[in-house]
């Protein structure tokens, strides 16, 4: 069955606003050509985008022919301003951008464990709001957040979880409380961060990967033919409870101690580099992502192998280090692509990144021991900031999906 006109129209113009998007400024004559309408059909959306207040002229294209040079039209970047969050266990992170993806604001503050709901709601909102004002807006057109915990596929809502805040669960609400006009949504923070992996970082060449997230507790995302999975209970990628060798119990349906996570959260890493006589600072995540950049360094920088004999005395630890590192990461990699034969395993968050090339060509290499199934294995382009990005990408689409299909006349 035909499309109705208005419904084409709708169609049309979505069309033309993803290519200003992504394309930036354009002619009706470059429209035209890449989106095979006719010139009448051009003519006529690039007219009603402009009364929408959607697009305007930006310039002109300065192409050399007779007469005036083509107007340059460009979307309107402040209609809408989108914020997004980044909530973990004890602070949260804000950004606000314009239309476009731009940044104009950003904000962090921690938020302690002995701090009451209502307050750690309270500061979280309120980094929101200053944030926004940054930025030169009163409201966020749409706010995306990044948690941990599970998304109930059902309503869209963060399931209560054991050893997660209880503020967590109820900054949506508060939220849309104080921006009553905004749309707002959750998505768990590893499924976002592989949504900005895949857009703008290590897997922008795949359809198909996993994200492994390194960091407080390793998690994982699963896209198959450029569609994320979720799961039938939101649960897709819950690594951390996988029961792995080398642990002192197995896990429990409240508490991963026992799996996965006692092989490769940011604790265990930080007790290992211990071992083999490495620090970094404190126990949280951001000191393992340290000590593992610094041993990445160290093993590159003097050309330490894995062998007992590769390096200089100063690198052979931190070569050592990285190779049982890997041996640990490679369990869960191994598990995933015995599973799901992705073809590519980013190393997402913090630690991912910072072992970079070093980390990842170990883990490669023990996968291709363990498994017959070519995987290659990448370390992350954007580490902790993929879940930001991941969050305003959800964001964005959220406005587009609003502004960006105005109704026919």
């Amino acid at each position: 069955m035909p499309a109705s006109p208005s419904t084409a129209r709708a169609i049309n113009d979505r069309l033309a606003l993803r290519l200003l998007q992504q394309e930036g400024p354009l002619t009706a004559g470059q429209l035209k050509q890449l989106t095979g309408l006719s010139r009448p059909t051009v003519a006529d959306l690039v007219e009603r985008l402009t009364v929408s207040g959607l697009i305007t002229v930006v310039g002109e294209s300065g192409e050399q022919r007779r007469g005036p040079n083509a107007r340059l039209y460009g979307i309107v970047a402040d209609r809408a301003h989108l914020a997004a969050l980044d909530v973990r266990t004890e602070s949260v992170s804000v950004l606000v951008s314009d239309l476009l993806g731009r940044v104009l604001a950003e904000a962090s503050a921690p938020i302690g464990g002995n701090t009451g709901a209502e307050p750690a709601e309270e500061r979280a909102v309120a980094l929101v709001e200053r944030a926004v004002k940054e930025a030169g807006a009163d409201r966020p057109h749409t706010v995306g957040i990044g948690a941990p915990g599970l998304i109930d596929p059902g309503t869209g809502e963060l399931r209560d979880s054991a050893g997660l805040p209880g503020w967590h669960r109820s900054l949506v609400a508060a939220l849309q409380e104080r921006f009553p006009e905004a749309r707002v949504s959750v998505e768990n923070e590893t499924n976002l961060a592989a949504l900005a992996e895949q857009r703008e970082g290590a897997a922008r060449d795949r359809d198909t990967f996993v994200l492994l997230w390194l960091g407080h507790s390793p998690g994982a995302a699963v896209v198959l033919d450029g569609t994320l999975r979720r799961g039938a209970s939101g649960g897709t990628g819950e690594i951390g409870f996988l029961p792995v060798p080398g642990t002192a119990a197995l896990p429990s349906a409240t508490d991963c101690s026992g799996g996965y996570h006692s092989l490769a959260g940011a604790d265990a890493i930080a007790e290992l580099a211990r071992e083999y006589g490495l620090s970094g600072p404190g126990r949280e995540e951001t000191g393992a992502a340290l000590v593992v950049r610094e041993a990445a360094k160290a093993a590159g920088r003097h050309g330490a192998g894995s062998g007992p004999g590769d390096g200089t005395a100063e690198a052979r630890p931190a070569a050592r280090f990285l190779d049982a590192l890997a041996d640990r990461i490679a369990l869960g990699v191994a598990s995933v692509v015995a599973i799901l034969d992705p073809g590519c395993v980013v190393l997402g968050g913090e630690i991912g990144q910072a072992g970079g090339e070093a980390l990842a060509a170990r883990v490669e290499e023990r996968i291709r021991r363990m498994s017959p199934l070519l995987t290659e294995v990448r370390a992350s382009d954007l580490g902790g900031t993929a879940v930001l990005r991941g969050a305003l990408l959800t964001a964005r689409e959220g406005a587009q999906d609003e502004l960006f299909a105005p109704r026919g006349r």
